[in-house]
């Protein structure tokens, strides 16, 4: 069987996606990337290896996410993207006639504006962690929950309270001026949970135009609070996929079945026995131009396989020996 691989590696999750050759997701993974992406890419495809067995061929491999260069460099990906194509790509594969795609991720959140199937505008929040996941998993955290019964626990919130969700400094000493109050948890999450929306919406979101079908992805779409406070909001119906979770992983995956159909000839994936090899990364400064560009660069078994990281394509044109 061909399969085509895709990974996205973000700085709270890493997410991985098995599809075949009829675009079919036949595998996901999600894990905590925990500050060690080289670790957590190997830990992946270890257990994708594990469990695809003989017969399987993995014909393509996509990266995307912040790491992205970092792990196309580990995997030998034939195609690496950023996650906006990755996510529109993903949301289309689910609903073809999707117009608004709303992703909120462990650290960042983006809106995608499609129409007739393709991209025509986005915007990302990439400057402050308010309104993300890592948010959420320390909000649960501070109220002694886990972030699973985050979400089922603001639905059962009936007056939801008002909270300052501009900023997560403001918005969790808004949280414990309503505990003090005596408010109850439920509706203080739930008010988390509309404040949240409002900041997306008047922020990630200002100035576009949001029609459906909306789809959401991203980790956050497990909160169902959330979800409740967008349809409130938005007035509308919000899509949530199958494997919401892993949609970047999943883009990438069809990203580089489209690759190879029109390239032709066999895969740069390097094998899953990968995962039991030594790398390390390090850096330099650049210092052919003004610029003073830091380059990174990864090794495997102590041979540099890529680098990337300037204004411009000098070092990436560069031959790395060894790769």
């Amino acid at each position: 069987m061909k399969l085509y691989l895709g990974i996205d590696v973000g700085s709270v999750t890493t997410k991985l996606a098995l599809v075949d050759q009829d675009r079919r997701v036949l595998n996901t993974l999600y894990m905590r990337t925990e500050g060690q992406p080289i670790a957590k890419v190997q830990e992946a495809l270890r257990q994708v290896g594990a469990e695809t067995g003989e017969g399987m061929d993995i014909c393509g491999v996509g990266t995307t996410g912040s790491a992205r260069y970092l792990a196309g460099a580990i995997m030998g990906a034939d195609i690496v993207k950023n996650e906006i194509t990755a996510h529109a790509v993903a949301a289309l594969h689910f609903v073809p006639n999707a117009q608004t795609v709303l992703e909120i991720g462990g650290q960042d959140s983006k809106v995608i504006m499609i129409r007739d199937g393709v991209v025509v505008d986005f915007a990302m929040n990439t400057v402050c962690a308010a309104g993300t996941g890592s948010f959420l998993d320390h909000q649960a955290q501070r109220l002694n929950m886990s972030v699973e019964e985050f979400g089922p626990t603001a639905l059962r919130s009936s007056t939801p309270v008002r909270i300052a969700g501009r900023c997560t400094v403001f918005a969790e000493s808004d949280m414990v001026h309503k505990q003090q109050m005596g408010h109850s948890i439920e509706d203080i999450l739930y008010g988390l949970c509309q404040a949240m929306v409002r900041n997306y919406l008047n922020n990630v979101a200002l100035g576009k135009e949001v029609l459906g079908p909306v789809v959401f992805q991203g980790g956050v779409a497990f909160n169902a609070g959330i979800i409740r406070a967008f349809e409130e909001t938005l007035e509308t119906k919000i899509c949530v996929p199958p494997h919401h979770e892993a949609m970047g992983a999943i883009g990438a995956a069809l990203l580089a079945q489209e690759e190879m159909m029109g390239r032709g000839g066999g895969s740069m994936f390097r094998g899953f026995s990968i995962a039991q090899a030594e790398y390390g990364t390090s850096s330099f400064e650049c210092k052919a131009c003004p610029n003073l560009c830091e380059i990174a660069q990864v090794r495997l078994e102590g041979k540099i396989v890529a680098r990337w990281g300037g204004r411009c394509d000098l070092w990436e044109r560069v031959p790395v020996k060894g790769a």
